[in-house]
């Protein structure tokens, strides 16, 4: 596959000719396709569309193709968008005391095995300043006053307007984001729960597990909203437990499945796969 490729991401209502209307457009421009997904959601008569193609096999770039395609995208009711893979989308990392989930996805930066780009790292404490500093990334430490928080999120939304991100990833981030910078930001900020959501939603999950005696504990990612928790599912993963562990145990069990299930989740953002219906997504894995 072609290391720079555009991605056209498609939903709209369903109708008879939609996806013949799409291949045969790309077909007429010259685009190459090297990946095709399709889904219909039965119950709301909604289809998705995930489309790859070669940017050297058009003989223009993605403005020109946008413009070209606009008069399709009208004529079927499209909410669509056309991403150029050569652009790196800008993450920007919040974080506060806890590290695994933050040294992964800074280890799959470091190691370009996930291709993105860090504007800064921002985080209420810290404790992480000379571990992010190392990479060379800028560490925006903004303490929060229990009596002042709006404070602190004001400068949170200015540090990320000025970042000019495209995602925000809490990794471990031990704040609740106000409804505001909720809405500001939509299918835009990506949360880990260490917890199966919707089981054990809020604070020391692990600790409700061990109470309740389960066999399996579990992580979530998803999108944030101003309900705590309850955000649209992009992935999720279990590990299976016993009586025998003590919360130490189900802890360090469960960062492993956290720091793997906000990677992969992340992954599929970055790569244009999950596509927001309703409080649902459609992951094209």
């Amino acid at each position: 596959m072609s290391s720079h490729s555009y991605r056209l991401i498609i939903s709209c209502p369903d109708r008879v000719g939609l996806v013949a209307a799409v291949s045969s457009f790309l077909a007429k421009e010259g685009g190459l396709l090297t990946e095709a997904n399709y889904y219909r959601d039965p119950e709301s008569n909604w289809f998705f569309m995930r489309q790859v193609m070669e940017a050297n096999s058009l003989p223009y770039g993605p403005d020109e193709l946008k413009s070209r395609f606009q008069p399709l995208a009208d004529k079927f009711q499209m909410q669509w968008q056309l991403t150029d893979t050569s652009v790196p989308k800008r993450v920007v990392l919040m974080a506060s005391k806890q590290s695994h989930c933050l040294s992964d996805l800074l280890y799959r930066w470091r190691s370009d095995e996930m291709k993105f780009d860090i504007p800064c790292v921002i985080s209420n404490h810290n404790d992480l300043e000379s571990y992010v500093s190392w990479h060379n990334i800028d560490y925006h430490h903004t303490p929060v006053d229990p009596e002042k928080k709006a404070e602190h999120f004001n400068t949170v939304e200015k540090l990320i307007d000025d970042s000019n991100a495209d995602v925000i990833v809490l990794a471990r981030y031990m704040q609740i984001l106000p409804p505001n910078l909720c809405a500001k930001y939509p299918g835009k900020i990506i949360n880990i729960h260490h917890s199966f959501l919707p089981a054990f939603v809020g604070a020391k999950p692990y600790h409700q597990a061990s109470e309740r005696g389960v066999k399996l504990i579990g992580a979530t990612c998803h999108y944030v909203t101003d309900e705590l928790d309850a955000g649209p599912i992009i992935e999720q993963d279990v590990v299976r437990i016993s009586h025998h562990d003590s919360i130490p145990d189900l802890v360090r069990k469960g960062k492993d499945v956290e720091k793997n299930v906000l990677a992969r989740g992340l992954r599929y953002h970055l790569e244009d796969r999950v596509l927001l219906h309703g409080n649902k997504t459609i992951v094209f894995e």
